[in-house]
């Protein structure tokens, strides 16, 4: 019955014959009347193609029900299920999510948080976050809430998920001590420092479990344009040190690894043991699949939403670590020299 004009709550009133208070009430679910009188006016505003005025409605409420999520980059595929657990819940909670890239970038990606501000959506939620401490303070005086996703700055910041990477780590390496590797290497990631060396700080508290001793020439963390870049250069670097296994940054940076070692025609697991963090999808697809840490990536973003829903609420809320889990495919096998 739609005219091709917006139709008000004004047409939908003289169209029903009642007062546009009435109307109103009754598309919000608001104050005492009939319910045979609710209905009518329900069925009739979809009859002729009503869309509540979601901004007009945010005037009265002071809220938007959208969520500004900074991402690192849509192409990462760790980032892409996280959003989807983010996505999860907020839909079921009745919100909508405003999408943004900060490619890496903490200043860049502290103006997206700006211009979220600026846009008066009622949360925001950042992944893989370089803001955290470092402008924490400034953070505070936004007034909405804002929660990070594996928080990459040094020091604690108010409201934050994040995955356990220093046990996710011991993980990774406490599998290859456990097939008979002891020239095990830790290939990091330049781009990102923090929780590079919080995975560093899990593999060397293995080693030292295990009694063997941190040899720096075992560890390598190149300059590089891409992980998979960093993948195949650390492996070079790492040679000379004569590993028997490697325990990668993420993923990507294995699956370099894997691309290096088939061009040198190094034998995956045979010769050379390889191990990830992240558990993308990816990993599951290379050849050979790859053995890995596996992020509760969706459960990051849910958890996410949720501390922002509580926020919202003014409930109290805990920062979340989550714990990772071992994943074991093909890349890892006991050592044959």
């Amino acid at each position: 019955m739609s005219t091709g004009k917006e139709i008000s709550i004004r047409d939908i009133a003289e169209a029903a014959g009642v007062s546009h208070t009435t109307v109103s009430r009754a598309l919000h679910g608001r104050g005492r009347m009939r319910a045979d009188t609710r209905a009518h006016i329900q069925a009739l505003a979809e009859q002729m193609g009503y869309t509540p005025d979601v901004r007009a409605r945010s005037l009265v409420s002071g809220e938007t029900r959208t969520i500004g999520v900074v991402v690192t980059t849509i192409a990462d595929p760790f980032v892409v299920q996280i959003v989807d657990g983010i996505e999860a819940v907020a839909q079921a909670a009745g919100y909508s999510l405003f999408l943004s890239a900060s490619h890496s970038d903490p200043e860049r990606e502290l103006a997206v948080v700006e211009t979220f501000h600026q846009r008066r959506v009622d949360a925001v939620i950042v992944t893989a976050s370089r803001v955290g401490n470092l402008y924490a303070a400034r953070l505070k005086q936004f007034g909405a809430p804002i929660v990070l996703i594996n928080n990459l700055q040094e020091g604690p910041y108010l409201y934050s998920v994040s995955a356990d990477d220093v046990a996710g780590a011991q993980l990774a390496v406490a599998h290859l001590l456990e097939l008979g590797h002891r020239r095990i290497a830790y290939l990091g990631s330049t781009s990102r420092p923090i929780s590079s060396l919080r995975r560093q700080q899990g593999y060397a508290a293995a080693l030292q479990e295990a009694g063997i001793s941190f040899d720096p020439a075992l560890v390598a963390a190149p300059e590089a344009e891409s992980d998979l870049a960093a993948g195949q250069e650390g492996l070079w670097m790492l040679l000379a040190a004569a590993p028997t296994a490697l325990f990668a940054y993420n993923d990507m940076t294995a699956i370099g690894v894997l691309q290096g070692a088939a061009r040198m025609g190094i034998d995956i697991p045979g010769k050379l043991s390889v191990i990830g963090f992240d558990d993308n999808e990816i990993a599951r697809l290379v050849t050979p699949p790859l053995s890995t840490i596996h992020q509760p990536q969706q459960e990051l973003g849910r958890r996410a939403m949720h501390m922002a829903l509580d926020l919202l609420a003014k409930r109290q809320i805990n920062d979340v670590i989550l714990p990772c889990t071992l994943v074991l495919r093909a890349t890892t096998a006991s050592p044959t020299h």
